[in-house]
């Protein structure tokens, strides 16, 4: 539910880091925003923000390292067309304010005559998707070095090809607050944690890697040893399968991709693509083809803000719009693209949540939040029992795309050669190289099994990382190109 009860209680949060320490309040954010708004400008913003992290690793049964950093400061932004200028500060003070709203305002030539009338306070409208708890004070120090001991002795106990075990808790409390040229303020209150895990399994000299982990937004007891015991799980297999696998074959073939993390490749082949900028410059493989066909039917791809306590999702955008549930695919047909407010005045479409940022330092941009592709009413076993030669990816390491042609290359940390409708052995070495939208047509069986991968992922563009999530359910795709070493 979007309503402005939860935004008056995140304020009062914001305002109490971010603007009363250094003795301001909203009548200096109104003044910075009539200094930009005395020259014509389209839209103008201020984003406080306030980040604590905590890290935690070890490696060898040894914490190697620990750190802690307080990190704030102010963004301040003017659009006029199609141009950003953008400038910010780590010093929060009237004085900086008012130059970087100087600063900005220059982006435009005309200077407006007369007065400029400050538009009415508007609280924005935001959902509550997860609690603002600092999850950085959920546990002692003590409890935390104890549950990565605990993490590395399971591992060393499943089994004793185990020879390595490293571990990391990472924990995030990010205050922002966003005051807009339209007079909308907005804030949130976005906790964030994850805990990670890689095992190195040794074998007659031959040495694999496996990894597992999760989190979410949320405190750190959510990491109960019942969890545990999966991501542990997770990475003692992962290593363990690696041991014994051969060289991947290469050629054109059918690849069954498993459900959940492999829905990285939706994120990388198709979900860059639909984003709002590239599309309005024309410069992506699906600009200018809503209402068209792209994919097969059956393939309906959603990126969804709004799913709680998840790694991707948010109240409220970097831009103080509320997140949404989109639609960017249905049964095939292109029905939208993500949007950050800049893109969507210039497309003359609605901004849909999807206006982020690294931090005060970066300019918003739109970019993905949860991203998956629904489920079909295929068994998955049936899925496998119907390669007659081809692979079966369980597993994803890292991948690229190139958003203008839509190709891709993604590299499977575990995979498996399939004849006949049977496993026949793990592989190694599978590079998948295709062309996202190409890819998309070519999807013959959806299996019934979607899954939302376990909070790990992070995304990466124009030199800006921001936390995602991705999902999907099993999928068969026909004549992808396998790159392999055999």
């Amino acid at each position: 539910m979007i309503s402005r009860e939860p935004t008056i209680e995140r304020l009062a949060t914001a305002q109490q880091l971010l603007l009363t320490p250094f003795g301001l309040d909203e009548s200096h954010l109104s003044k910075a925003l009539a200094e930009i708004a005395s020259h014509k400008v389209d839209d103008a913003d201020l984003y406080f923000q306030y980040t604590r992290s905590e890290g935690w690793s070890l490696e060898e049964g040894i914490v190697k390292t620990g750190s802690f950093s307080i990190d704030q400061g102010v963004g301040v932004r003017a659009v006029s067309g199609e141009k950003t200028a953008f400038a910010y500060s780590d010093d929060i003070s009237e004085a900086s304010l008012l130059d970087a709203a100087r600063t900005v305002r220059s982006i435009s030539s005309a200077g407006r005559t007369g007065r400029v009338k400050t538009p009415a306070r508007k609280i924005a409208s935001s959902r509550s998707l997860y609690d603002g708890v600092d999850p950085i004070s959920t546990l002692d120090s003590t409890a935390k070095v104890k549950l990565l001991e605990k993490v590395e002795k399971l591992a060393r106990s499943r089994d004793p090809r185990v020879a390595q075990v490293m571990a990391g808790l990472a924990s995030e409390y990010d205050v922002v607050l966003v005051a807009r040229a339209d007079g909308t303020l907005a804030a949130d209150v976005r906790p964030l944690v994850r805990l990670s895990v890689t095992v190195i399994a040794e074998q007659n000299g031959r040495r694999e890697v496996g990894s597992g982990g999760g989190g979410g937004r949320f405190g750190l007891a959510y990491f109960n040893d019942e969890q545990i015991a999966e991501y542990v799980d997770q990475a003692v297999k992962a290593a363990l399968t690696n041991l014994d696998a051969r060289p991947a074959p290469a050629g054109e073939m059918t690849v069954v991709l498993g459900s959940g993390w492999p829905g990285i490749l939706l994120h990388e082949a198709i979900g860059h693509g639909l984003e709002g900028d590239f599309n309005r410059k024309g410069s992506s493989a699906f600009a200018g083809r809503i209402g068209k066909r792209v994919a097969a039917k059956g393939v309906t791809v959603l990126d969804d803000g709004t799913i709680a306590d998840r790694r991707g999702s948010l109240n409220v955008d970097d831009e103080g719009n509320a997140s949404q549930r989109n639609v960017l695919i249905e049964d095939g047909i292109l029905k939208g693209y993500i949007q950050d407010s800049m893109n969507a005045r210039l497309m003359k479409v609605k901004p849909t949540g999807n206006g982020r940022r690294e931090s005060y330092a970066h300019v918003p941009m739109p970019r993905m939040t949860n991203t998956y592709m629904l489920g079909g009413d295929k068994d998955p076993q049936e899925i496998v029992a119907s390669i007659k030669k081809g692979l079966y990816a369980t597993n994803f390491g890292g991948g690229q795309v190139d958003i203008t042609s839509g190709k891709f290359v993604f590299s499977a940390s575990e995979a498996f050669w399939v004849e006949n409708g049977k496993i026949q052995y793990p592989v190694k070495g599978a590079t998948i190289v295709g062309n996202g939208p190409d890819a998309l047509t070519r999807v013959t069986m959806i299996g019934n099994d979607m899954k939302l991968d376990s909070g790990v992922g992070t995304c990466g563009k124009e030199g800006q990382s921001v936390p995602v999530g991705v999902g999907q359910p099993t999928l068969r795709i026909d004549g992808l190109t396998v790159g392999g070493t055999a």
